[in-house]
């Protein structure tokens, strides 16, 4: 490797691609078309720097797998820091078998570490722990270290374990001003200023205040009965049940708890529930039905008693009934929640990440970008979607994910 590639190489891994482009910026060889194309990645020029990649992966050559993995590894990375997460992996896999196989141990462990944050982005949380176990992350560069961290916090982050998180964060802090890379260090206090934000509101008797993550956390591990709007679950001290799937049981029991110690009318429950001014004797055999579908799961936490007026809600083991929900009401506040990192999302990523189907996601950016909420940029499959951060609602804090033992 000539001199102007080795000072190019080190300029990148110093957060420096003005520099490396001034070295290698007019050469066509294999390593300078790669380094080039990692450069334009730094830039934001992600569809330059994927060219660039491809052709260097083709001009390496059928003997040199180690250089072309090499490549699929930075391909992969761009392909994540622009929201492909639609991307098939299996070229990850291979280039990191690859590397492993050819004792470069470092980059194979960043193609791990790429896996996880893939994972993580979509709530595969058990799945990006197990990848992370597999290797040691002390062994990385201090840049490398710094972005396994911030993989690390973010599962503790979506586990609601502040306290891991923030452990981790000063340890991706510590290996940030090792490598010295102005970008990275940025990225690691902005992990850390999303712990300060709200993170939800708290509905009790009507009354309303907003929870940073750490006071979620105590909530949720005390003794009152929780209706979680963000996560789509009730739970008391012993038991959860999630009403993920079933909107209308939500509704209900939504609204049962916020009306708490007392009851609601049987009118305002059709209203909720089924969306709908006019009532008939339709919609009220409806509701008993679905009532009593609400009893049966909730038989082991709370009865849901009949009054004069309505009905309300009587927990067994509870002192306390508490609504939590998202720290802004909007129809679409999971798809501004992802779309708050600043960065450009595809519909099909959102749709990966959420859970939910394409159309769906479609739909929803259709009505936030009419209300001006959103943005894009791109035709076809290149459109993205982006929109500067909400006041007052963090990243994806509280995201539905899949909790330890679902």
């Amino acid at each position: 490797m000539d001199s102007l590639i080795t000072a190019a190489a080190r300029a990148l891994a110093a957060g420096d691609p003005l520099g490396a482009l001034k070295r290698v910026a007019l050469r066509d060889d294999a390593p300078a078309l790669a380094l080039r194309g990692i450069a334009m990645a730094q830039l934001g020029d992600f569809a330059r720097a994927k060219a660039l990649l491809r052709r260097a992966a083709r001009a390496f050559g059928r003997h040199e797998a180690m250089a072309r993995a090499r490549c699929a590894v930075a391909e992969a990375e761009i392909a994540l820091v622009s929201r492909d997460l639609g991307e098939p992996t299996k070229a990850l896999d291979t280039a990191r078998a690859t590397l492993e196989a050819h004792g470069d141990r470092a980059n194979a462990a960043y193609a791990r570490y790429l896996q996880a944050r893939r994972l993580l982005l979509i709530g595969h949380l058990d799945d990006a722990e197990r990848i992370l176990a597999e290797f040691d992350p002390a062994t990385l560069p201090p840049a490398s270290r710094a972005s396994c961290e911030l993989v690390v916090a973010g599962i503790a982050i979506r586990r609601l374990r502040t306290a891991v998180a923030r452990t981790a964060l000063v340890r991706a802090e510590q290996a940030a001003r090792l490598a010295g890379i102005p970008a990275l260090m940025a990225e690691v206090q902005s992990a850390f200023r999303a712990l300060e934000l709200p993170a939800a509101r708290l509905i009790v008797h009507g009354d309303e205040r907003l929870l940073q993550l750490d006071e979620v956390e105590v909530l949720l591990a005390s003794t009152a009965f929780v209706v979680d709007a963000c996560r789509y679950v009730v739970r008391d001290a012993r038991s959860m049940i999630s009403l993920e799937r079933r909107p209308v049981l939500f509704a209900l029991a939504r609204t049962l708890a916020e009306a708490w110690p007392g009851d609601v009318p049987r009118a305002t429950l059709i209203a909720c529930a089924f969306r709908t001014r006019h009532a008939d004797e339709s919609h009220r055999a409806r509701l008993r039905v679905e009532l009593g579908r609400l009893r049966a799961l909730f038989r082991t936490v709370a009865d849901i008693r009949a009054t004069k007026h309505g009905f309300t809600l009587a927990p067994h083991h509870a002192s306390e009934v508490v609504v939590l929900a998202r720290p802004v009401d909007d129809a679409h506040a999971a798809v501004l929640a992802l779309l708050a990192d600043g960065e450009a999302w595809s519909s099909s990523a959102l749709a990966l990440a959420l859970g939910t189907s394409q159309r769906s996601v479609q739909r929803a950016l259709d009505a936030l970008a009419a209300a001006r909420k959103v943005d894009s940029f791109g035709r076809g499959r290149a459109r993205r979607w982006m929109t500067p951060p909400v006041p007052g609602f963090p990243t994806s804090l509280l995201l539905p994910a899949p909790f330890p033992g679902d």
